[in-house]
């Protein structure tokens, strides 16, 4: 076997692989004797087709096969020949069963990208102090308060805030009914903002056995692309108006939620724990996101293209599953293919860095996966999906369906060895009321 390697650019080579003729010729025997065997021609008893029929006739689909299988079984040989760090699977550019006998082919390959990774432990990483505002501990109450709060029909007035309001609705863009904007008997909580503070206000205010037709302009950035940035005319049946019996905040509201709290005192206090825990719980993701973006801002290198492709494509697929779900497709919602994978480029090439940056930490801190951190992350999702650890491992059926899962694990074992050199920073909690002050403010 004889390789030549071209460089591409820094990460893609160009391999040219050329298989001397005894070791072609014998797959192309075997192959053509095997067909020999098999096919039936007219004219000829079975297996007396000669071979220049069959070159005749299946001599490309041979090749093909052959060409595919002599690929298969030298492209690796040839890499590690050439001690190549490839990182994605082979583009092959092109195959040729040379008249002398001999076969060729070019395929291009992405490398690992090198380079100096900078310092990773003790990273100082600012962290936002974990405390529960009394508002927050109301905001909690008041929660708890409207859902358990029975409901009652009201007959003699008007759609409020806070009240639920059962309705028929069908939405229409330009005079046609948009099929993913309607519902049958659908229960609407005024003023929570589930269903869209534009629809909900246009509730306000009527009453049960209305009939009427309403006009919402739907902001640019709706979280819905089927809305986002139209005009949508809605035709809506109110059936029925419903308001809230709320209890007063008091111990015998406090025994209601649970029979462990005697007073409002002590629920109050679940409340405040409870809510630290959840902090606490979302700041571990946060965490991880910050020290990634620091590796990433810190260690800037180019990296494989295809690879990025990869992540790219697998984004859409996703924006695709997400949309078929509500019986949409990348058209209907009115997004263009070509403009979303540009958008999600960037983000694309970080991950992708990122992943290079952690890989590198695991060889040079020589980390591997215990039995006992995949165990783990079994019983993460067995626990997570409601299933057995066996039904878990059951969905994983090859090495290749494993190697995701195996990765992530892997990275997540990382991170934590990341987090526990870093060092933090306590910082004040942003309010949220100023955070959508300044949001508000840069985006005028």
């Amino acid at each position: 076997m004889q390789v030549t390697v071209e460089e591409v650019n820094e990460l893609t080579k160009r391999l040219k692989i050329t298989l001397p003729e005894e070791e072609v010729s014998k797959e192309l025997n075997a192959a053509f004797n095997k067909l020999k065997s098999d096919v039936k021609l007219k004219g000829y008893r079975k297996g007396k087709v000669p071979r220049t029929i069959l070159e005749k006739n299946y001599g490309q689909q041979v090749k093909a096969e052959v060409g595919e299988k002599l690929i298969q079984a030298t492209y690796f040989d040839a890499v590690e020949q050439e001690k190549l760090d490839v990182v994605v699977h082979p583009d092959v550019k092109s195959v040729d069963f040379e008249d002398e006998g001999t076969f060729k082919y070019e395929v291009e390959v992405d490398v690992r990208p090198q380079f100096e990774l900078k310092d990773y432990k003790g990273l100082e990483i600012e962290k936002p102090e974990s405390k529960v505002s009394e508002e927050e501990v109301n905001e909690e109450l008041e929660r708890l308060r409207k859902e358990m709060a029975p409901l009652k029909s009201v007959e003699d007035r008007s759609v409020a805030e806070n009240d639920i309001c059962i309705v028929d609705f069908q939405g229409y863009h330009e005079g046609q009914p948009v099929s993913q904007v309607r519902g049958e008997d659908t229960s609407i909580d005024v003023g929570s903002g589930r269903h869209g503070k534009g629809f909900e206000d246009i509730l306000i205010g009527l009453n049960k056995g209305d009939e009427v037709d309403r006009e919402v302009d739907f902001p640019a950035d709706s979280p819905s692309p089927v809305l986002a940035g139209k005009k949508i005319e809605f035709k809506i049946a109110v059936k029925d108006v419903k308001e809230r019996i709320m209890a007063d905040l008091d111990d015998e509201f406090a025994k209601d939620v649970g029979e462990e709290f005697e007073t409002m005192d002590a629920l109050k206090e679940h409340v405040r724990n409870k809510k630290i825990t959840e902090k606490e719980e979302a700041q571990e993701g946060d965490i991880s996101d910050r020290i990634m973006q620091k590796l990433v801002a810190e260690n800037p290198f180019e990296v494989p293209a295809r690879l990025v492709q990869y992540e790219i494509d697998e984004y859409l697929k996703q924006m695709e599953e997400t949309l078929k779900r509500s019986g949409m497709t990348l058209e209907s919602a009115g997004i263009n293919r070509e403009e979303a994978a540009e958008h999600h480029k960037e983000a694309a090439e970080k991950r992708v860095r990122g992943d290079f940056i952690l890989k590198k930490i695991s060889e040079l801190e020589e980390m591997k996966l215990e039995e006992e951190d995949i165990n783990n992350g079994f019983g993460r999702i067995a626990k997570q999906y409601n299933m057995t650890i066996d039904e878990v491992k059951g969905y994983f059926k090859s090495r290749e369906d494993m190697m995701p899962f195996l990765n992530e694990l892997l990275n997540e074992k990382i991170l934590r060895l990341l987090k526990d050199e870093a060092s933090f920073k306590i910082v004040e909690e942003a309010d949220d009321n100023e955070e959508k002050s300044q949001d508000k403010s840069a985006g005028e």
